[in-house]
C-alpha cells in the first residue's frame, strides 16, 4: 500500500515473530511506512527481556500496556506501570525486563524503520535445533546497527 493512501493493519493481520523469548506482532513496517517507522506489540514472559544494547540508526519508544516492566537507562533501572512510556534515543545503552509474575505487553516503535528486518533474521536463528548461535545473533545485530553490550 502506498504512503499516499495510508496503511491499515488489523490485529489479526499482523506478522507474528518469535525470538529472544518474545512474541512480536509487527503492525507497521518499513515497507508500508516508506521507511519512516516500525511499530509492534511485544509480549514478554516474566523475567524476560533483551540483553543490554544500543541502536545506531533508530530511536525507540515504548508504551507499557500490561504488566510490570523495568527499563535500564543511564545505568539505572526504572519501573514503568501500564499507561507509562519510555524513550530511548539512538546511541543510549538500554534494555527492559518484565519484573512481574505475568506476561507483559508493550506497544513499541522505532524511527526510522528497520528493526523488523533485524528481528526477522533473529527468528531464523532462534528456530534452529539446539537454539541460536549467540555469536551469530551479535553479528546480525551489528549488520543492522544494533550493538549488544556484553558483560
Amino acid at each position: 500500500m502506498s504512503q499516499k493512501s495510508g496503511m491499515i493493519v488489523r490485529q489479526n493481520d499482523a506478522r507474528v515473530l518469535h525470538a529472544f523469548g518474545e512474541e512480536v506482532r509487527i503492525l507497521l513496517d518499513g515497507e508500508g511506512t516508506g521507511g519512516k517507522l516500525t511499530m509492534w506489540t511485544e509480549i514478554t514472559p516474566p523475567g524476560g527481556g533483551p540483553p543490554p544494547h544500543h541502536h545506531v540508526n533508530e530511536d525507540e519508544a515504548f508504551h507499557v500496556l500490561e504488566g510490570r516492566v523495568a527499563f535500564l537507562s543511564g545505568g539505572e533501572w526504572h519501573e514503568v506501570a501500564p499507561g507509562g512510556a519510555a524513550f530511548m534515543p539512538r546511541g543510549v545503552v538500554h534494555t527492559f525486563k518484565n519484573v512481574g509474575d505475568q506476561p507483559s505487553r508493550m506497544l513499541i516503535s522505532t524511527t526510522p524503520s528497520g528493526f523488523e528486518k533485524f528481528f526477522a533474521r533473529c527468528v531464523e536463528e532462534f528456530a534452529k535445533v539446539g537454539g541460536p548461535d549467540m555469536s551469530r545473533i551479535i553479528e546480525i545485530g551489528v549488520e543492522h546497527g544494533i550493538h549488544f553490550v556484553l558483560e
